[in-house]
């Protein structure tokens, strides 16, 4: 699956900034006037998405960073690393505050305290509603791009297999948002039917549920992409499919791979030659391989090719195999 450009990245991550940005401040808004727990913690939640969308932005751009002589393979990594501080941050200042708040208040409640004056509710519907369409578009772009990129593959594997973190992250804040936005929507029309604010906290608390949920899946995923996954089966497969249309090439013996990035794959190849090359010919071959490789797979940013000399000498039956018993190995 090929990696969405960076430029669509930007466009889907300034779609979402901008949006968030704009949705927070009239969340904190119609949360003063309306006094809603729930409210409050869509308001938060907000201000973590739009604080998500500025480290994204922070990742592609040091990702950009051309390598060093401490770094030699570049600062790729960078795509992953930040959007893992993405879901630390939508765990610790979204998720965990609304639980706290929806929790503190039911406490509150039970324990026979006195109830907090709120204001009129239409502050909530209202915010809350135009809440919802700006993050609707926010999530129609997320998924168009998302949709161009995972070709035939199903929703689910594209997202679990995609090694380009940003418009899933995005994808995956947009419907933590819509779901945050539709309980809070219920729990603030229970409370002003029923008068018991009780219902307000309950959303608050169920907004922290789905937040806690959202932000342990990103972590998850990109945890993964951080240790270093290898390359897609279809990438591999068209590798093994590639060297032995190279003059000189019998095989592939081995094929080790790890994705630095979205577009920065390191690749190593455990190759088997025709046992009649010499040395200046079997590193033409590699040269023809490595340029074969990266004009069907630019992503493969470093090869690096080693003959199987084990494998070729098999291949030769006037020389004898060798065994642990004749090599002392």
């Amino acid at each position: 699956m090929s990696a969405p450009g960076e430029g669509n990245n930007l466009r889907v991550v300034f779609a979402a900034l901008a949006g968030n940005l704009l949705i927070a401040i009239s969340k904190f808004v119609a949360a003063f006037f309306s006094g809603s727990i729930a409210t409050l913690a869509e308001a938060v939640h907000s201000v973590a998405d739009t604080a998500n969308q500025v480290l994204l932005v922070v990742g592609i751009r040091r990702a950009e960073k051309p390598a060093t002589n401490l770094h030699p393979f570049g600062h790729a990594v960078e795509s992953y690393f930040w959007p893992f501080m993405v879901s630390i941050l939508i765990f610790l200042l979204g998720g965990a505050f609304a639980l706290y708040e929806g929790v503190h208040d039911l406490i509150g409640l039970f324990s026979g305290q006195a109830e907090h004056e709120h204001g009129s509710r239409l502050w909530s519907y209202g915010v809350l509603g135009v809440s919802f369409l700006f993050e609707s578009y926010s999530y129609s772009v997320a998924y168009g791009e998302f949709k161009k990129s995972k070709g035939e593959l199903s929703f689910r594997e594209a997202l679990m297999r995609s090694k380009d973190p940003t418009i899933p992250v995005v994808l995956a804040e947009d419907t933590a948002a819509l779901f945050g936005l539709g309980i809070a929507l219920v729990s603030v029309g229970l409370s002003d039917l029923t008068g018991w604010e009780g219902f307000d906290a309950i959303g608050s608390t169920l907004i922290g549920v789905v937040l806690g949920l959202v932000a342990y899946f990103l972590a998850s995923r990109t945890h993964s992409l951080l240790l270093g996954e290898a390359a897609s089966p279809e990438d591999r497969k068209t590798v093994e499919a590639i060297a032995p249309t190279v003059k000189g090439v019998v095989k592939v013996t081995q094929l080790l791979s790890m994705h630095l990035g979205p577009k920065n794959v390191i690749l190593a190849l455990k190759v088997a030659f025709d046992r009649d090359l010499d040395v200046a010919e079997i590193e033409k071959i590699i040269d023809t391989l490595e340029t074969r490789i990266r004009e069907e797979l630019p992503q493969m940013r470093y090869i690096f090719v080693e003959p199987d000399g084990d494998y070729t000498a098999q291949l030769d039956p006037a020389r004898p195999i060798e065994t642990p018993s004749t090599t002392g190995r």
